[in-house]
């Protein structure tokens, strides 16, 4: 091996970067005069960051529009409760926050996948006889929008498809493209409460196809799916053998006359991804704290997915 000397010309303690030379067997290589090499700038944009288009943001944020004056406005755009103001923030939240803050214990790097006793905290307030849940099964994540992420990176590769709701969410679309996946949207039925038309979704599932998504409580439909539709959607994914991943994150916000059901309290054999946070439920949606729950008792996911 060619042995190299460091040469400083100059005085002081540290010699400017321009007055280090590498010599080797006599020759000296000045920085940035590299044989055949013209150097010159060529910065570009990658092409996952091409391929990344969030729809909502394009709009809103573009969005020049006079407000008609004898009208008050109603924003429809993020699914934010807290921007009117007429939903605050528990005092209970608050307080846990400021208790935690000034106790000083928690300033540095956590766990990559969150403190241990915050993961047990959330297995207990979900765990049920049906889909029963330990802390090792919950990832925290930096709100619900980087669990779906995470989920999706996990499960599908470039040239995959996943399997998307129609009207739905844009992230999916987004997140998906930005990573190579391909985008196979499947019809909901607005004359029965905007249920998967499921005979559709069934028709476009393949060999390259990497998950099933399910969002319910529907966004933007506002639908709650009932639990024998629940049901087929899940026998379909059974069929398939396609995991789910279950965006669930306005669970705890139905009304009074509609029952919200788990999906993975319903199935024993098909694996889920179940996203969550507490961005709805506490009304913290800035406070960018979410969760992946692995429902997975046939062990289909296996260590390599967890």
């Amino acid at each position: 091996m060619d042995s190299y000397l460091i040469q400083v010309n100059g005085h002081g303690d540290h010699a400017p970067m321009l007055d280090v030379h590498l010599k080797n067997t006599g020759n000296t290589i000045s920085p940035g005069k590299a044989k055949g090499r013209k150097p010159r700038w060529a910065v570009r944009a990658s092409e996952m960051s091409k391929k990344t288009f969030n729809p909502v943001r394009a709009i809103v944020d573009s969005m020049k529009v006079e407000p008609n004056p004898k009208k008050a406005m109603i924003s429809l755009s993020l699914g934010d409760p807290t921007v009117f103001g007429n939903l605050p923030t528990n005092d209970e939240v608050t307080r846990a926050v400021k208790e935690v803050l000034d106790s000083g214990q928690y300033n540095g790097y956590a766990p990559s996948v969150g403190y241990q006793s915050c993961r047990e905290a959330v297995a207990a307030y979900y765990n049920c006889p049906e889909a029963p849940l330990k802390a090792q099964d919950v990832i925290l994540t930096s709100g619900c929008s980087q669990a779906i992420e995470l989920a999706l990176a996990v499960l599908a590769n470039p040239g995959q498809n996943i399997l998307v709701p129609r009207p739905g969410f844009s992230l999916y679309k987004t997140l998906a493209l930005s990573m190579g996946i391909e985008v196979k949207l499947y019809n909901l039925l607005p004359e029965k409460a905007w249920e998967i038309d499921l005979e559709h979704l069934e028709s476009l599932v393949d060999e390259k196809t990497a998950c099933l998504i399910v969002n319910n409580p529907s966004n933007p439909c506002g639908s709650v799916f009932s639990k024998s539709h629940l049901q087929e959607i899940l026998a379909v994914a059974s069929r398939q053998c396609v995991p789910i991943l279950a965006d669930e994150i306005y669970g705890d916000m139905v009304f009074a006359d509609c029952k919200y059901e788990p999906i993975a309290t319903l199935s024993t054999n098909v694996p889920i991804l179940s996203c969550g946070g507490l961005a709805k439920r506490w009304l913290v949606p800035g406070w960018r704290m979410g969760w992946i729950l692995i429902h997975d008792r046939r062990d289909i996911f296996g260590n390599e997915v967890r």
